[in-house]
């Protein structure tokens, strides 16, 4: 059985929605309702709860708590997957790979629309970074949209809604 630390940190994958309000805002997160929405027999996880915040709010410190945090639990852990907002991915990605080479995988996930929407990227992007994470080789990846993508040079192509490599930006 493989133990992977899930790092929670917030963006458009973990907003619910505020009916008071009328927003998606990150408040709660649904990664426990995700979770207990799969068959995950052969995997232990291990929550890290770590922060809730869009990622276009996050400082430099925060992207160095979430390196931090990444590469202690890639010490401990046969893997590490961190949920993160889309917008400032790929900030995080760079800080944990400028850490040096992790002692096992790190792959960073988020979704462009809400769990709690229909038509959502979230439980498909979830799921594809657990698996993954327990396959690849030790070193820094986003994974998102049937994709994995290593570090260094992950960007957000805001045109087609998804991550890709840097060199893909047309």
């Amino acid at each position: 059985m493989k133990s992977v630390a899930l790092i929670s940190t917030g963006g458009t994958i973990e907003k619910t929605y505020d009916a008071f309000l009328g927003v998606l805002d990150n408040r709660v997160s649904v990664l426990d309702v995700m979770l207990a929405s799969l068959e995950l027999r052969a995997l232990r996880i291990h929550r890290i709860a770590l922060m809730n915040k869009d990622s276009t709010e996050m400082d430099e410190s925060d992207h160095d708590m979430i390196a931090s945090t990444a590469h202690w639990s890639a010490q401990h852990y046969d893997g590490v997957v961190i949920v993160h907002g889309t917008d400032r991915l790929q900030d995080s990605g760079e800080r944990i790979l400028a850490m040096g080479q992790p002692a096992s995988p790190i792959v960073l996930t988020g979704a462009i629309r809400p769990y709690e929407l229909r038509a959502t990227d979230a439980l498909q992007n979830l799921t594809e970074a657990l698996l993954a994470v327990q396959l690849l080789s030790p070193a820094v990846y986003a994974v998102m949209h049937n994709r994995v993508l290593t570090f260094p040079g992950v960007v957000k192509d805001r045109r087609r809604g998804t991550l890709v490599m840097a060199d893909e930006l047309t």
